[in-house]
Order: C-alpha cells, then structure tokens, then sequence
C-alpha cells in the first residue's frame, strides 16, 4: 500500500528542494576533495540525488518517461561508470590530486557560489517556471558550471573527467525541469557512451598523468601506430 505522503504533492516538492540542497554539496565536494575515491563516491552519491529527483518528480507529474530516467541514471551513473572508474582508481598509483591551475579549493568555492548566484538572475529573467521548476533549472545549471570548474581547475585527467560526469549531471537536471524528455533520453545514452569510451582511452594512455603529459602519450601512441604501417 502506497503511503498517503507519496501521494502529497507538497511533501513531494518538499523533499526535491532539499534533495537539490545536497546536490550542491555534492558539488561544492567535488570541487575540493583531493581524494580521487572520495571524488567517486561523492560523483556517485550525486548521481543517486538526481536518480530519486527523477523519481519524486515522476510521483508529481506520473511521466513514464521520468521513471526511465531514474532507471537509467540509476543504472548508468550509479553503477555502471563509477565501476569503470573504480577499476581505473585502482591502477592509479597517486590516489590524491594535489595539482590545481589557475584556482585553488577555496577560490574555486567563492566562484561556484557565484556562479549560483549568476544562475539564479540568468534564469530569472528568461524562463517563467513554475516555483519548483525554476529551482530545478537554477540548480541544474549552477552543476553544470561548478562541473566546468573542476574542469578548468584540476590538472589530473581522471579528475577532469569526474568533472566532466559533474557537468553531466548539471545538463540531464536542467533538462529534466525545463526541456523535453524523450530528448533526454537519447542524449544521455549517447553522452554516457562518450565517457565509456573516454575512460577506456584514459585506461589506456593516460591513467595517471596530467593534461599535458596526457598529450604527450597520445602523440607518442599516434607516431608508434604509424610506425607499425610503415
């Protein structure tokens, strides 16, 4: 028997706006954590957060669609990658990230705080969303910049890629609130292909080296392949 709260939409909303309160904590560790298990398990955690918003919002709005959603990203983001990366993380010698370019942890905490903000007035003067909605979009596109900014900050190319995955996140929980679903779908299928493929390439070439020394592999890869069909 369904409980009669699961069926209240007020508590439903309720407990989405405080699941997107730990969505940006999930963010704000991912930018400082130096750890790359602890990188993983917060990635993970987040993906789960998003699973269930997909789940509540699928209990307000009765979308099958939603409920697709959350299986696949339940599937794909909580269980699927973060085994690939953990099958990296354990062929890496360094376990901790300590190089950084351009921000350090806590800079890079003022300016995803922000970059929130931005969001927040960005949207506000553009879309005419429902409350709950709005927030959704906000929080969605805050994921995807603070993911950007991990991206811009770390050096490691496995931690660069966690913060790609971020950024991930940030676009499939905007597009959940504001645009179509089926679209959704189909992109994020296609957008977790990539990373398959791209942590294959890292397992590969370049499991523990930094962005530039991670160039320099594929260059010696590439002429080392061509020297073979000489």
């Amino acid at each position: 028997m369904i409980s009669p709260l699961l069926t209240d939409p007020l508590f439903l909303e309720g407990a989405i706006k405080i699941l997107f309160v730990f969505v940006l904590v999930t963010a704000a560790l991912v930018i400082s954590a130096r750890n790359l298990a602890s990188l993983l398990t917060t990635y993970t955690i987040q993906s789960l957060l998003l699973a269930l918003i997909a789940g509540l919002l699928y209990l307000i709005e009765g979308s099958p669609v939603l409920l697709s959603i959350a299986a696949l990203t339940f599937v794909s983001k909580v269980l699927l990658i973060p085994f690939f990366i953990n099958i990296v993380e354990e062929k890496v010698k360094i376990r901790r990230d300590m190089k950084f370019n351009y921000l350090e942890p806590t800079s890079s905490l003022m300016v995803s705080i922000a970059l929130v903000l931005l969001a927040y007035v960005f949207l506000s003067g553009f879309f005419a969303l429902d409350r709950l909605f709005f927030f959704g979009a906000v929080i969605g596109l805050s994921l995807t910049l603070m993911g950007m900014l991990v991206m811009f900050s770390r050096r490691k190319v496995i931690t660069k890629v966690l913060g790609y995955l971020t950024m991930e996140n940030g676009v499939l929980l905007f597009g959940i609130f504001v645009t179509e679903l089926p679209f959704i779908i189909e992109v994020l299928i296609i957008i977790d292909l990539i990373i398959l493929v791209l942590l294959t390439t890292i397992l590969a070439v370049g499991i523990d080296s930094t962005i530039e020394e991670y160039h320099q592999r594929l260059l010696k890869l590439k002429i080392w392949s061509g020297r073979e069909y000489l």
